[in-house]
């Protein structure tokens, strides 16, 4: 047999089965599978009558000539059939982490509650001290916070070069975007300004409690004003937020500082204003660590060992008078500081706020008096903290403008408010009504009654289901619901429907026609 031959009968054994395994992959039930049947065993007979034909007229017609493999292999068409191959199990899919990025959160419905009423507590109170809220986005150019100062920040950021090859990061603070802001509109904003914004801020440093990786805060800047009256402002906002949730003086304390004594210090020992900031980071971080820890940064400053330790003595006074005999005569730090604290007391504020020497604040921008909240049990971190920062826009290019500010996390306040025993409860939903109907067929009625209560302003939560009462009201007492209101036939033909008072148990009917007057009252109560 010609090779051409065997090539030929090869092929069309091969189409044919082509052929048979698209009709089979047809649902077996239908006319076509069935079809398909009659037409493979017709199409095999054909080729491997054709194909012996073809092999017994080569060798002279007998039947003992040579025939391909392929026709000779009465299994060729499992062999070539792809149903049949085996083939290995998909492996199982992996389990997904349920958990979110280390240091991050997920807000659950009660999570959001709880989030949703701080930050109405934080814009309430910037309100009512007249600020007007901004925001900016969260990822910013990496310059804006890599300033040389050796602050933690900046070996904290989330920080990446972006597919246009930009370095980026993840905002950790949100002044320096502030900065950036009132720098592009390049003098046309009208000064003083005062703006409040609760950014989510991002930092990869290690967590304890109360801090996390990322955090919202509450930031309040004021913009253009000089004086120190801008930062006693700040601190009666600060105190009015802590009343507000039922915190009081015995709970939490502001310490206040100018670092302006550090300056006045430093001048005495003869080291140059260029290294003022660095100095400063520096002293915050041995509240942290022991002074041999930055015995390196020291040297790398060209500072004595002995300026640290004058220093750290310096700062461990407790009264502007005990620092007012270590300071120049006609110390600017002790007449600002003086003031602020009359200041205080004009507010009615001096009972939160005390002076301590050894604040200093981390971050190398600010300029004079920095404050910082703290809880009096000393169980939690600081819980805020700011100051003023004068010369901030000038080291981004810009015109030096007089500023002062403060930032307020998250995080902490809560663990506070926990602690205290006075964070409200966020389980429940907390919405005024439940609403429902005593079968399907008073749905359209119940439809009517959660329009009329939501267009009078009541948060209603409907429910069109096939529930028994007890459900219902064991579901609005569950989400803290304040009303039921029950559609049932016999009340809805008078024309009514009954309304339960979940707190007093007491069940009265309403007029449909009086629903919104109703919702008017109770909500005068």
């Amino acid at each position: 047999m010609k090779v051409s031959t065997h090539l030929a009968m090869i092929a069309a054994l091969l189409h044919s089965r082509a052929a048979v395994t698209a009709f089979q992959q047809l649902s077996t039930t239908s006319p076509a599978r069935l079809a398909s049947r009659s037409i493979a065993s017709t199409s095999s007979r054909v080729i491997l009558s054709s194909a012996t034909e073809t092999g017994s007229a080569e060798k002279g017609g007998g039947s003992g000539g040579r025939v391909a493999a392929s026709v000779s292999d009465k299994d060729i068409l499992s062999k070539t059939s792809s149903s049949s191959s085996s083939s290995s199990p998909k492996p199982p899919a992996q389990a997904l982490d349920t958990n979110p990025p280390k240091g991050t959160r997920d807000f659950y419905p009660p999570d959001m509650r709880l989030r949703t009423w701080l930050f109405s507590q934080w814009r309430d109170v910037a309100a009512l001290y007249g600020f007007s809220e901004y925001d900016a986005p969260v990822l910013e150019s990496e310059s804006l916070y890599t300033r040389k100062a050796g602050e933690e920040v900046t070996q904290q950021l989330y920080n990446f070069v972006d597919k246009g090859e930009r370095a980026v990061a993840l905002r950790p603070e949100m002044t320096p975007s502030l900065a950036r802001m009132v720098m592009a509109k390049k003098g046309g904003l009208n000064l003083p300004l005062k703006w409040f914004s609760i950014p989510q801020c991002w930092r990869y440093e290690r967590m304890t409690r109360g801090r996390r990786r990322e955090h919202f805060q509450w930031n309040m800047d004021v913009w253009g004003v000089s004086g120190i009256e801008a930062e006693a402002e700040l601190l009666s906002a600060m105190v009015t937020f802590f009343e507000k949730v039922g915190l009081t003086s015995e709970d939490v304390g502001i310490k206040v500082n100018s670092r302006l004594v550090i300056g006045e210090v430093l001048t005495e020992l003869g080291v140059s204003e260029e290294k003022f900031a660095a100095t400063c980071v520096l002293v915050d971080k041995l509240e942290k660590v022991p002074l041999d820890a930055i015995q390196g940064e020291l040297e790398e400053l060209g500072l004595d060992r002995s300026v640290v330790e004058k220093l750290t003595s310096v700062l461990t006074n407790k009264s502007i008078e005990s620092i007012s005999a270590v300071l120049p005569p006609d110390s600017e730090a002790v007449k600002q500081l003086t003031q602020l604290f009359k200041l205080c007391e004009a507010y009615g504020i001096q009972d939160w706020v005390l002076f301590d020497a050894s604040v200093v604040r981390g971050l190398a921008y600010y300029t004079g008096i920095v404050f910082e909240a703290f809880d009096r049990k000393g169980v939690l971190r600081a819980i805020a903290g700011g100051g003023r920062y004068d010369k901030l826009l000038e080291t981004f290019g810009g015109e030096p403008t007089p500023a002062a500010g403060f930032g307020f996390g998250d995080a902490v306040i809560v663990e506070l408010l926990k602690e205290r025993d006075v964070l409200p409860s966020f389980e429940g939903s907390g919405f005024d009504t439940v609403v429902f109907a005593m079968n399907e067929s008073l749905y359209g009625v119940a439809i009517e009654v959660a329009s009329k209560l939501r267009a009078s302003g009541q948060t209603v939560d409907l429910i069109l289901e096939n529930k028994k009462p007890k459900w219902v009201f064991k579901h609005a007492s569950r989400n803290e619901a304040k009303y039921c209101v029950i559609v049932a036939a016999d009340e809805y033909e008078n024309g009514e429907v009954s309304v339960k008072d979940l707190a007093l148990g007491e069940q009265t009917p309403v007029k449909i026609d009086a629903l919104s007057e109703w919702a008017e009252n109770v909500s005068r109560q």
